[in-house]
C-alpha cells in the first residue's frame, strides 16, 4: 500500500471526537434553551401587566407582583424554573443598570448642594428607622433594609436591587414581595394625598414639588403627583426623584461591602465577594455617559423604556417564585413597619422644606 492509501487508512479509522470549543458551545446552547420555557410564562405575565397598567392607569410592577402570585404554581413545573429565576436575578440587575441612562451629573448641580446633603441624610435616616423598627417589632433585620431602602430611594426598584445583594435566606423572595407591594399601594395613596398636603402646608410650587420628590416612592407617582400641581412643581418633583434614585448605587455598595466584610470574617480566608456588583458599576459608567451629552435623547428614551421593561419581567419573576400563602402568614407587623417608615419620611421632609422657607 503506497504512503497516501495508509494514511487514508488511518484518517478513516480515528474516531471522530468534539472538540472543547463543540463541547462548551453546546452546553451554552442547552443552557439557554433551558431558560425559554420560564422566561415565555414571565414574558406573558409581564405584558399582561403592561397592558393593565396602561389601560387602567396603574402600576405596571404591582401588576405584574400580583400576576405573578396568582400563578405561583407554574413555578414548581422544573421546566419553568430556570428561567424564571434568569428573569428575577439576572434580567433584574440588567434593568437596574440601564437607570442610569435617566441620570446626569447636571440634576446634582440643579439641585444645590443644600438640598443633595438633605436627601442624603434622608435616605440615611429612613434606611435606620427601617432597621430600628425591624428590631423593635422583632422582624427579619433584611426586611427592615428592603423596606427602609424602598421607602428612601424609589421604591420597588430599590427593592429588587437590594433583595439581590442581600444573602439568600429562605424567606427572601417573600420579604421582597412583601415590600415592593406595601410600597407600591402606599406610594399610589401618596400620589393622591400628597398634593393636598402641600396645598395645606402652604408650600409653593417649587417647595411643592420637592417635598413630593423627597417622599413619593416610585417615579411614575411622582411624575403623576407633581405635574397634577404645576409644571414648575413636576419639573421640581422629577428632578428630585431622580436624585434619590442617584442614591440606589451608594447604597448597593455600603451593603455589598458590609456583607463582604461580614462574610470574609465568617469564611476566614475563603473565596471573597466582589467589593462591587457588576451592575452597579454599570449604572455609574452609563450615568456619567450621559453626562457628556454624546448620548442621543432617542437612545435615552429608549434605554428608559428597556429598563422599565426589564423591571417589570423581573418582578413578575419574583412574583412567580413567591407563594402567596407564606406572604399572608407574615402578619401585621411588617405592614405597620412599612407604614411607620413612609410616614417618617414624609415627616422628615415637610419639617426640613418648613424650616427652609
Amino acid at each position: 500500500m503506497n504512503p497516501w492509501a495508509k494514511c487514508c487508512c488511518r484518517i478513516r479509522q480515528q474516531p471522530s471526537h468534539p472538540n472543547m470549543k463543540t463541547i462548551a458551545f453546546n452546553a451554552e446552547i442547552g443552557a439557554a434553551r433551558r431558560l425559554v420555557p420560564g422566561l415565555l410564562v414571565t414574558s406573558l405575565v409581564a405584558m399582561s401587566a403592561a397592558f393593565l397598567g396602561s389601560h387602567y392607569k396603574g402600576s405596571m410592577l404591582l401588576f405584574a407582583l400580583l400576576l405573578g402570585l396568582a400563578l405561583h404554581f407554574v413555578s414548581e413545573d422544573k421546566r419553568c424554573a430556570a428561567g424564571i429565576q434568569f428573569a428575577s436575578s439576572t434580567v433584574l440587575r440588567l434593568g437596574v443598570a440601564l437607570l442610569g441612562l435617566r441620570l446626569t451629573i447636571e440634576h446634582v448641580v440643579t439641585l444645590g448642594w443644600q438640598t443633595v446633603a438633605a436627601l442624603l441624610c434622608a435616605v440615611a435616616l429612613t434606611m435606620g428607622l427601617g432597621l430600628l423598627l425591624a428590631k423593635v417589632l422583632r422582624v427579619e433585620q433584611s426586611l427592615g433594609l428592603l423596606v427602609g431602602g424602598a421607602t428612601a430611594i424609589c421604591g420597588a426598584s430599590a427593592a429588587l436591587a437590594i433583595s439581590s445583594v442581600l444573602p439568600k435566606y429562605p424567606h427572601l423572595e417573600r420579604d421582597t414581595t412583601l415590600t415592593v407591594v406595601g410600597v407600591t399601594t402606599l406610594s399610589t395613596l401618596a400620589m393622591i394625598t400628597y398634593p393636598i398636603i402641600t396645598q395645606w402646608l402652604g408650600f409653593d410650587a417649587i417647595t411643592s414639588g420637592k417635598f413630593i420628590g423627597a417622599t413619593i416612592h416610585d417615579v411614575a407617582q411622582v411624575v403623576g403627583a407633581g405635574y397634577s400641581l404645576s409644571h414648575d412643581a413636576g419639573d421640581a418633583a422629577t428632578i428630585t426623584k431622580l436624585m434619590r434614585v442617584a442614591f440606589l448605587m451608594p447604597v448597593l455598595v455600603v451593603i455589598s461591602a458590609s456583607l463582604r466584610g461580614r462574610a470574609a470574617r465568617a469564611a476566614d480566608g475563603g473565596p471573597k465577594t466582589p467589593l462591587l456588583p457588576w451592575f452597579t458599576v454599570a449604572f455609574v459608567a452609563l450615568m456619567l455617559l450621559n453626562s457628556t451629552g454624546w448620548v442621543p435623547p432617542a437612545v435615552q428614551t429608549g434605554a428608559s423604556d428597556l429598563s422599565q421593561a426589564f423591571l417589570v419581567l423581573a418582578i413578575a419573576g419574583v412574583g412567580l417564585k413567591t407563594s402567596l400563602q407564606d406572604v399572608t402568614q407574615l402578619g401585621w407587623r411588617p405592614v405597620l413597619m412599612i407604614v411607620l417608615v413612609t410616614l417618617g419620611l414624609a415627616g422628615m421632609a415637610a419639617a426640613y422644606l418648613a424650616l427652609m422657607r
